[in-house]
Order: C-alpha cells, then sequence, then structure tokens
C-alpha cells in the first residue's frame, strides 16, 4: 500500500543529516583503523566495518569512478535533495562535492576536544572561512575518550552558541566493541541545562535508554533526535509515538549509507513507519532545515 504522506514529503525534497561518499573496500577497511585501536577484542581487528555483527547488507564497493557523482546519481534516484558531509579537505570528495554542488552539500566541522583551544579555533575557521553548519563530536571514539559532559567539551559548546550552529554528538551503546560510558543518555541533561541556547543533535538512537532520552527531549527545547544507523523497521517505537505527539519538531531524519545501510533499504522501508501524515514533511525535511539554518 502506498504511503502518500510520505511520498508527498519527499517529492519536496529530502535532507539527509548523516550520509557519506562510496568508496573501493581497500579505502573503507582504513577507515576505521581510529576504532581498532580502542577496541581489545581480537574479532574487532579483522572486521572490516567494526560494528557490522549488528547491520545485514552492508553496502560494499570495488570500484568507484567518482564518489560524488555516484553518491549525487543516488540522491537524485532516492529524492534527497541536500546532505550533511564533511569539511573540504585536499582536493577529497567532500570539497568537490561542496565546490560543485553548493545548494546540495552542506558541511560539518569534526571538532576533538581533546585538542584544547586550537579545536575550538578550528571550529571557528570552519564555519567563518568555510561555511560549515554544525559541529561533529563523537567523544567516544576518540583516544582518550571524552563524555558528552566532560569539561573538555564545554569550550566546544560556548564556541557553538557564539557561532549560532548545533553540534551532533552521540547517545546510548555503540556499535563497535569499545566502552559506551560517555555516550549514557543521561549526560545530556547536564550539557542541555548549562547551555540553553545550544541546540544539540544525538544520533545513534540513545538505546537502552531510549525512555529516558524522550523525557529528556521533552524537557530541554534545544535537544533534537536524529534517526542515524537504524534501518526504519528498526525505529525505536517511544520515538515514534514522541513523534506523532508531542516531538514532531524534534526528531530529524538521518540514514547511514553507505556505513552500514544501503539507500535501497531505507527508502524501502520508510513508507511503513507509522507516522502521522503532518510528522512526515518535518521528519524528512523541515526540521533539518530549521535547525541546520539551511
Amino acid at each position: 500500500m502506498t504511503n502518500l504522506a510520505f511520498e508527498e514529503a519527499r517529492a519536496g525534497g529530502v535532507v539527509d543529516t548523516m550520509i557519506g561518499f562510496p568508496a573501493p573496500r581497500e579505502e573503507t577497511i582504513h577507515h576505521y583503523d581510529f576504532i581498532r585501536k580502542q577496541a581489545m577484542d581480537a574479532e574487532t581487528q579483522d572486521m572490516e566495518f567494526p560494528a557490522q555483527y549488528m547491520f545485514k547488507g552492508v553496502p560494499k564497493f570495488e570500484e568507484v569512478d567518482d564518489p560524488v557523482e555516484m553518491l549525487v546519481g543516488l540522491m537524485d534516484q532516492f529524492g534527497i535533495s541536500k546532505a550533511l558531509t564533511g569539511m573540504p579537505v585536499d582536493g577529497g570528495a567532500s570539497q568537490r562535492a561542496l565546490e560543485k554542488y553548493p545548494d546540495r552539500f552542506y558541511s560539518q566541522c569534526q571538532v576533538d576536544p581533546n585538542q584544547g583551544m586550537e579545536s575550538v579555533r578550528n571550529l571557528d575557521r570552519a564555519v567563518r572561512e568555510h561555511g560549515a553548519v554544525a559541529a561533529h563530536c563523537w567523544g567516544t571514539g576518540l583516544i582518550p575518550q571524552v563524555p558528552v559532559n566532560d569539561k573538555k567539551m564545554y569550550p566546544i559548546y560556548a564556541k557553538c552558541v557564539e557561532l549560532d550552529i548545533p553540534i551532533f554528538v552521540y547517545a546510548g551503546v555503540p556499535g563497535p566493541r569499545i566502552r559506551f560510558e560517555p555516550q549514557y543518555v543521561g549526560h545530556l541533561d547536564e550539557v542541555c541545562w548549562f547551555f540553553p541556547d545550544l541546540k544539540i543533535v544525538t544520533r545513534h538512537g540513545g538505546q537502552p535508554w531510549t525512555e529516558l532520552l524522550v523525557k529528556l527531549l521533552l524537557k530541554w527545547p534545544n535537544l533534537y533526535y536524529s534517526t542515524s544507523a537504524f534501518a526504519p523497521r528498526h525505529y525505536d517505537k517511544r520515538i515514534i509515538e514522541y513523534a506523532n505527539t508531542r516531538g514532531a519538531d524534534k526528531v530529524i531524519y538521518a540514514g547511514y549509507f553507505p556505513m552500514g545501510l544501503s539507500l535501497d533499504r531505507i527508502f524501502g522501508e520508510l513508507p511503513d513507519v507509522p507516522f502521522r501524515d503532518h510528522v512526515w514533511p518535518k521528519f524528512l525535511r523541515e526540521n533539518a532545515e530549521r535547525v541546520l539554518k539551511i
């Protein structure tokens, strides 16, 4: 059965707040070396994708002639009008995409609070000189790890408030076999309290503390949720209920291509998500455009 509300919302354009460029397998394997440095188990060292035990049908590419054009073609196929990507660096795919398709790609600045004020200065340059629209920090993947409420994060948060940009952080038990404590959902309460002007968007679900995360989403107007790393059929029912009731303006679409999910799977399953009709345009596009100011 066709989901008319979904199709109408998609026709207006989808904003994907977590998408990457396809790359050959030999490149993607080394992309995750920073996770292998943290992991203590032998199996992780042999995995191509350190959370692959959680996913079926992880996209793999033997050859990629032009990652930018390949991704743009897929975006056109599935109705993705805008996407959040990395910073322009050394002529890489992100830089070429931002230069060739400035109306479709927007950059986010990866921050490492372990670098102290240098990270703050990098973020400032990224926004003022390169037009970054958001900050991004996966503190759990850093060495040493940095919890969401760690004092090292506070200068980053303050700079985000000053620059009036959101920051994407991670919540819930991570898939790779590294410590989850930095992503404990309860840490967000302190940050939202101390930085009421900071827009915070969580990634990767918040499980097994989704009920707590929904309570915090209700409590704090500056906290948002994105659906990265979850196939639509596995969206948490408490998040769906929240979006359908009081949280229509707080839940943001994020895919997970090509890290763990194919766009075929995502958009094949999305129409079956039981969002109410008024939620779809907000979820697929409007909330992201408002928070990112694009």
